[in-house]
């Protein structure tokens, strides 16, 4: 097993934000008296939300991304009981109980965190690692359907207290994150891949190779933003994507089409040169959209190695261009910006546009994550932030422009 860790609010959040942070975690204790009653036993956990900045849509085909967690979190009080329940009371959603002698799939849980709850248990029963009934209180400010994965810090929320209650906190963060995926895809019935969970639980500004999921090699990349006069922000376009599973899920579904031709599973185990040379058949076998999304899939993965070359070698300019390459290329060959079921809402790309020109040639921006909804992301310089944080607003609403930094912490036990 993993060394036990428990950080510190001053090893998690920024020192301005620490006094804030605590006063918000002895909220949080007083809401769960409030509704479970007294408790001498109280723990603490958190997990954060992720921002994707490159590899968009290739960790379903076991490819390369580079990914961070973010300032952003759910933070979880946390008693454990002696039965077989579990029962989390999140802010502003309905209380959920979930009997945990069975870990079936429930159908009539799916998209709910019911079905997360229950799967995480499932995969850690799946993996012979202990099991047993808490009861919490949640609260979030990842905001939901913003595109920092409210869903995988969940899991990874869930992951990390039954790691430190029932296994001495001795659950890898790898292990937490593959066995969230498991959650996500087969008991909430959303086929994500492993970016999100590995961000949230892992931490830090992360490039993530996997061409073995079993095994991803991971590897940080120290970078401060703000040393390079640029903020990190991500625009939420208010746009819902609660009905857009069917979309994302055809982009892996494509793109595993194609490397099937091959007889191979995933896009990974091909090149680019295999597609070129069979282009005529792919196109009609499989459609000109499937052909797209597999060169974006070749061109991404290069990708986010040029990204992580430039970090390392403090080539700013070089990574802001392949951050603009990369939304290009979503754009143009993903083709994750709107559904075409419902090509009159193009939020996102209205969102692109007003960046663009808010940020006068200057900075990067590109679709966040799954796309066809949600957010964008965009590095903006310091000395034109408050003119762009005004021109997104104008658009799309006071706070929708949304300013982070980087947390060096993925999800944790927290001692107060």
């Amino acid at each position: 097993m993993a060394k036990k860790t428990i950080h510190t609010l001053e090893e998690i959040y920024p020192e301005s934000a620490v006094a804030a942070q605590r006063e918000r975690y002895e909220k949080s204790a007083e809401e769960f008296r409030s509704i479970f009653g007294d408790s001498e036993q109280l723990r603490y956990f958190s997990a954060p939300g992720r921002t994707e900045v490159g590899g968009n849509h290739t960790d379903h085909n076991h490819g390369k991304v580079l990914a961070a967690s973010v300032n952003l979190d759910v933070i979880a009080v946390v008693e454990p009981t002696d039965d077989n329940n579990i029962t989390i009371k999140s802010e502003g959603f309905p209380e959920d109980s979930v009997d945990i002698s069975d870990l079936s799939v429930h159908e009539n849980e799916k998209n709910s965190s019911a079905a997360l709850i229950r799967g995480v248990a499932a995969g850690f029963k799946n993996n012979g690692l202990n099991i047993g009934g808490f009861r919490a209180y949640t609260t979030s400010n990842v905001m939901k359907g913003s595109g920092l994965s409210s869903s995988a810090a969940f899991e990874v929320l869930i992951g990390n207290i039954l790691s430190g209650i029932y296994n001495a906190g001795g659950i890898s963060a790898v292990k937490i994150a593959q066995i969230a995926q498991y959650a996500e895809n087969e008991y909430f019935g959303k086929p994500s891949g492993l970016m999100d969970q590995m961000a949230s639980s892992v931490g830090g500004f992360v490039a993530i190779d996997f061409k073995n999921t079993q095994a991803p090699i991971i590897e940080n990349i120290p970078v401060d933003f703000s040393s390079y006069g640029h903020a990190l922000c991500i625009i939420d376009t208010k746009a819902d994507h609660a009905d857009l599973t069917d979309e994302y899920a055809a982009i892996p579904r494509e793109m595993k089409a194609i490397a099937g031709y091959f007889s191979a599973e995933c896009l990974r185990e091909i090149s680019r040169a295999d597609v070129i040379l069979n282009m005529g058949i792919l196109r009609q076998k499989y459609g000109d959209r499937a052909v797209l999304r597999a060169l974006h899939f070749f061109e991404e993965n290069e990708r986010v190695d040029k990204l992580v070359h430039s970090l390392k070698h403090q080539h700013f300019d070089d990574f802001l261009s392949s951050i603009n390459e990369s939304g290009n290329s979503s754009y143009k060959y993903l083709q994750n910006i709107f559904a075409v079921s419902d090509y009159t809402h193009q939020a996102v790309g209205i969102a692109l546009n007003v960046a663009e020109h808010a940020l006068t040639r200057k900075g990067a921006c590109r679709v966040h994550g799954g796309g066809f909804a949600g957010t964008i992301q965009a590095f903006v310089p310091q000395d034109i932030l408050k003119s762009f944080i005004v021109d997104i607003e104008k658009v799309f609403g006071a706070g929708s422009c949304h300013v982070l930094s980087i947390r060096p912490v993925g999800g944790t036990e927290v001692q107060l």
